[in-house]
């Protein structure tokens, strides 16, 4: 059950679209929303609020009384009638700040907005809905514009059926279960793995056969890669949500090999849900 959602915003417009979402959801399960602010000021500033000063510089304040002013008008939106809004900031970086404040608040799910990057933008810097995707132990539901969640008919779930994604899959089924949505498992197909469709639905069949899931299709799709194979599938079964889980590498072995579900939420169009396994 989804108690705690985590928003972190910039007041952009993409973190707004993450925070309607998180309101559909909050409504839906009489949640409670953490709205987190990450105070971005000069470095000195910043160390200076860290060590628990008595008395924080005058920026400092400016800073803080201009972030609140926001806040307040933030909930003045309609969508957010009725539903407990909670202002926390951080003033640590962005990926630290949004950790941090989930483990500090017991939070169930992060909501939040992604513009996505390409190019250069995205070997050199990465989104940061992209860095919380590889670090998160909470699901992560990445929004890309405004969407209305809880009007998701299909959602696509990639999994490569291994027992090690068994809590994952439930988890996506109980998602889907609530947004009333039919789940469609898709193994992936590719030249560099490939599998005939006699041992693939063999795979599939023994993976699912003792979980407690219902009203879902099981799909092979051949591609490229893994990631079209996704993005492809999903538009061709007009999804409103993809899912997938990661095993968030870090350092030299993702700078190698990649992430799959980080690339699948900075390219994909349509909302990402990502389990950590």
């Amino acid at each position: 059950m989804v108690k705690k959602i985590l928003v972190p915003t910039d007041f952009s417009s993409q973190a707004e679209s993450a925070l309607k979402v998180a309101a559909q959801l909050a409504k839906k399960n009489n949640s409670e929303i953490y709205l987190l602010h990450i105070l971005e000021m000069p470095v000195h500033l910043t160390d200076l609020m860290s060590s628990g000063a008595s008395a924080p510089a005058p920026e400092a304040v400016f800073f803080m009384k201009q972030t609140h002013k926001k806040f307040e008008e933030v909930l003045e939106n309609s969508y957010l009638d009725g539903i407990e809004v909670i202002e926390t900031v951080s003033f640590e970086d962005v990926l630290n700040g949004i950790i941090d404040a989930t483990k500090k608040n017991d939070i169930d799910i992060i909501v939040m907005g992604s513009h996505g990057s390409s190019g250069f933008e995205e070997l050199f810097i990465g989104s940061n809905a992209e860095k919380v995707v590889r670090t998160s132990e909470k699901p992560v539901l990445v929004i890309k514009e405004d969407c209305n969640i809880f009007e998701v008919q299909d959602f696509v779930y990639a999994t490569n059926f291994d027992d090690e994604d068994k809590p994952s899959l439930v988890a996506a089924h109980q998602f889907a279960k609530q947004l009333q949505a039919k789940l469609h498992l898709v193994w992936i197909n590719t030249a560099n793995s490939f599998k005939t469709t006699s041992e693939t639905e063999e795979k599939m069949n023994l993976m699912i056969s003792d979980l407690p899931i219902d009203n879902y299709t099981l799909n092979i799709y051949n591609d490229i890669n893994v990631e079209k194979g996704i993005l492809n599938f999903a538009k061709s079964v007009n999804a409103g949500l993809i899912g997938i889980s990661t095993h968030g590498r870090k350092g030299l072995s993702h700078f190698i090999n990649g992430s799959l579900g980080e690339d699948v939420v900075n390219h994909a169009k349509r909302p990402v849900l990502t389990f950590k396994i």
